[in-house]
């Protein structure tokens, strides 16, 4: 019979588990029988000594199987996306009306926000009145009637997930690839996908800045992600720049209903929403091939057709019925916005992105505590690109604050993530891995 401690010792000594002990250690995990100090030495003792790709898997569909997995009987694919999280990344809210547009079935099981990352549950609850917690039956029917549905996990959806990941972030084990893949895979699986395209950010912004570590989780992830019965791509892209010209929960609201409604485009948002789409259309077979699948994607957003969707979805999950003819109104405004004066005259070369996510934090817009509250209108917006050319005291950005002081604090620290130079040049989609 399976221990904890014994599960422990062997993984501390170099052996790797067996796929019943780490189901039993899963199970464990979930009802309570695994105490907090056996959870994490397991976490640290995975970070030290390492898994293999079975190992992976096995891990993976042990946490995804601890609680209730969702069983689909639609009349179409059932797929998802996943980010690890960037900045002004707002790629979701785009993507599942357009994939709902499409004929495929995005049961969208999202997060919030995670240290300078934004969360697509926060962005959502900028709109007045919108649910994110729901019954699973009530789930299936928005999944079913609009096609999509963006919600938080329920209780019972990887409940081994949320008591490892709890230890980890205190136990100093966050960054273990091994464990970042169970976390990640065991809830999008357990949502009963039959596709998943991954979208792994690499640059300032991201959590792994540098190409290799990108390139290492997203095989990773993919590899583990087949091997426990789900067809997965992943795409490496740039996050050494905002993805929008926003960041911000409702100002990232704004951007995307600007794209979706055509008031206004945003080339990089709608660029790679129409790469992760294409993949993932292919992926399912509803397209041939990812081009079929992304000339698809783009007449979903430029035919207006992916806006009714998303417009039909926001009211399913209780938001107003108007919000595509009435989102400039009824979305939140800072009282105090103020551009951050350029502090030099030349062309931007850099911006290190994780600052400018950070000065949202500090502004409200994300939690320095799990219990602190987000405010939903602070943020930054009008954001200049790397090879813009300014002049000093030229706006690099508009701060959106609740007060005069908050918002030069931000500036002061936006002053000096924009930097001159030159821009070396970057592609937007780095690499694909399948």
């Amino acid at each position: 019979m399976s221990s904890a401690r014994a599960i422990i010792a062997a993984l501390r000594d170099g052996a790797e588990p067996s796929p019943e002990d780490l189901r039993w250690f899963a199970a464990g995990l979930a009802s309570g029988a695994v105490s907090d100090a056996q959870a994490g030495a397991f976490a640290m003792a995975v970070l030290l000594r390492g898994l293999s790709e079975g190992g992976r898997v096995a891990l993976t569909s042990a946490m995804r199987d601890s609680g209730s997995a969702l069983r689909w009987d639609l009349p179409g694919p059932v797929v998802d996306k996943h980010s690890t999280g960037g900045v002004g990344d707002v790629v979701s809210l785009a993507l599942a009306p357009a994939l709902a547009d499409c004929g495929v079935y995005v049961p969208m099981i999202s997060g919030r926000g995670l240290g300078h990352t934004g969360g697509t549950l926060d962005k959502l609850e900028a709109i007045p009145g919108l649910r994110v917690n729901f019954e699973q039956a009530e789930f299936r029917a928005i999944v079913a009637r609009e096609g999509a549905a963006i919600v938080a996990a329920s209780r019972d959806l990887a409940p081994a997930d949320r008591r490892l990941y709890a230890v980890r972030d205190v136990t100093a084990t966050v960054e273990s690839i091994d464990l970042i893949t169970a976390s990640i895979l065991s809830k999008k699986l357990a949502a009963g996908l039959e596709a998943l395209v991954l979208d792994v950010k690499c640059g300032s912004g991201a959590f792994l800045p540098d190409a290799a570590s990108a390139q290492a989780l997203a095989r990773a992830l993919v590899e583990t992600s087949k091997g426990a019965g789900c067809a997965t791509v992943a795409l490496i892209t740039d996050m050494d720049q905002p993805l929008c010209r926003s960041a911000g929960n409702a100002l990232e609201v704004i951007e995307t209903l600007d794209l979706l409604t055509g008031a206004e485009d945003s080339a990089r948002l709608r660029e790679l929403t129409i790469a992760l789409g294409g993949e993932l259309l292919a992926l399912c077979g509803a397209e041939g091939s990812p081009a079929a699948g992304r000339a698809r994607i783009s007449e979903a957003l430029s035919s207006g057709r992916a806006a009714e969707r998303f417009g039909r979805m926001i009211a399913a999950q209780g938001g107003p019925s108007d919000l595509l003819a009435r989102y400039g109104d009824l979305l939140p405004k800072a009282p105090v916005v103020l551009h951050c004066p350029a502090p030099f005259s030349g062309r931007i070369g850099a911006i290190n992105t994780r600052e400018l996510g950070e000065a949202v934090v500090h502004l409200g817009g994300g939690r320095l505590r799990e219990s602190d509250a987000v405010n939903p209108a602070v943020g930054l917006s009008a954001l200049l690109a790397p090879g813009t050319e300014v002049r000093a005291g030229d706006p690099l950005c508009r701060v959106h604050a609740e007060d005069e002081a908050a918002a030069h604090t931000a500036i002061a620290r936006l002053q000096n993530a924009f930097r001159e130079g030159t821009p070396a040049p970057v592609k937007l989609v780095q690499d694909r891995v399948s």
